[in-house]
């Protein structure tokens, strides 16, 4: 099997798309979870093969993009002091906080690196033994697993100069978060990919049954993503709402256990201010007590006064699947990739980044 050109066969995706535009009888609006789903949906033009019928809304499924500014005004303050060596991902680098960004600084002199791999925090500490060197790590459940085995190598080789920023988040609590808003306006969900690979199709069928809504875990080819659309339609037609596994190639019911319990061991739940959705209980993560001589949080100095979003982004409503990025007044204008405004436009997984990438004249 060819795990990309067969996911991409041309007849098929057509055969897929007489089907969905066939049996679609009514409305159904299709929020997909995360912003690989995004970029696909839009580099295929998968709203042009769906029908009329479909309307893909995009949710908080980028890392970067739900970070709230005053993380990231924690991130600019830790990253200029003195005698610290302050790591992330790339896309970190250039969301704006409330008075500079973490590249600002970069470009000022301060030690700030862009990680290909969180252990390459293990070599940074060790080549910088007089250094502070910080690990400001984020995503979904997705990259917590490699986060809680950074710190399980820091403690095994007893380095004492490497400490965490962890802001790591689960899809599950935004998910119900977004449900429970009274202007919510979404009758099925595309599941997550690669979190679905760590956490199992099984965490779902507490939000299908909750809320009464359907959810295709979709791959992220426009083969898989079809599939999982005309899953959601005879679902719709069918009255049922259920979890449909379409990635069953990579995910199972259960999830990868051994990475599961890495987390279990090194973090625990805690609340998480989400950009655009405010605090959501236990939708975060934490260093466990017993590792808080590694928590950046505890160590330095974290406190920040930081400024509201600014009142030309939409990213907050983008986020919350109550806006799309072309009815933002400043989207292609002022804020371009090269002058980004707003995270959904810093992002490589961020709708506004998909939309200016390949259809920015949609209107």
């Amino acid at each position: 099997m060819d795990l990309i050109n067969d996911f991409r066969d041309k007849e098929l995706i057509l055969t897929l798309s007489s089907l969905i535009k066939k049996e679609s009888k009514k409305p159904l609006n299709i929020m997909e979870i995360c912003g690989g789903h995004t970029h696909s949906i839009m580099k295929f033009a998968l709203p042009d093969l769906v029908g009329k019928n479909i309307n893909f809304i995009h949710g908080p499924g980028c890392p970067v993009c739900v970070m709230p500014r005053s993380r990231i005004d924690e991130a600019c303050k830790l990253a200029a002091l003195e005698g610290v060596v302050f790591c992330t991902l790339a896309d970190m680098l250039r969301v704006p906080g409330s008075y500079t960004s973490l590249q600002k600084l970069r470009a000022q002199g301060h030690d700030i690196r862009a990680l290909y791999t969180p252990l390459d925090a293990l070599k940074i500490a060790k080549q910088n033994p007089d250094k502070n060197v910080i690990f400001f790590a984020i995503g979904f459940e997705t990259t917590t697993p490699m986060s809680a085995n950074l710190v399980e190598k820091t403690i095994e080789q007893g380095i004492k100069n490497l400490y965490f920023h962890i802001n790591h988040v689960t899809v599950p609590a935004p998910v119900r978060a977004i449900m429970q808003d009274e202007n919510v306006n979404i009758d099925a969900f595309l599941g997550p990919s690669h979190v679905s690979v760590i956490t199992g199709s099984e965490i779902y069928k507490e939000l299908s049954e909750e809320f009464a809504r359907s959810i295709a875990i979709s791959g992220f080819e426009p083969l898989d993503i079809m599939a999982s659309v005309l899953n959601l339609v005879r679902q719709q037609n069918l009255g049922t709402h259920e979890v449909y596994n379409e990635y069953e190639r990579v995910v199972s019911k259960n999830g990868n256990l051994k990475a599961k319990e890495l987390i279990a061991k090194y973090f625990i739940p805690c609340d998480f201010e989400w950009r655009g959705l405010g605090v959501i209980k236990d939708s975060g993560m934490r260093l466990r007590d017993e590792y808080a001589h590694l928590d950046a949080r505890r160590k330095f100095d974290c406190n920040v006064a930081s400024k509201g979003e600014s009142k030309a982004c939409i990213c907050g409503k983008i986020l919350r699947g109550q806006a799309k990025p072309f009815e933002c007044k400043v989207f292609a204008k002022a804020c371009t990739p090269q002058n980004p405004i707003g995270s959904c436009m810093v992002s490589s997984e961020g709708a506004c980044a998909a939309y200016f990438k390949y259809a920015k004249r949609i209107s």
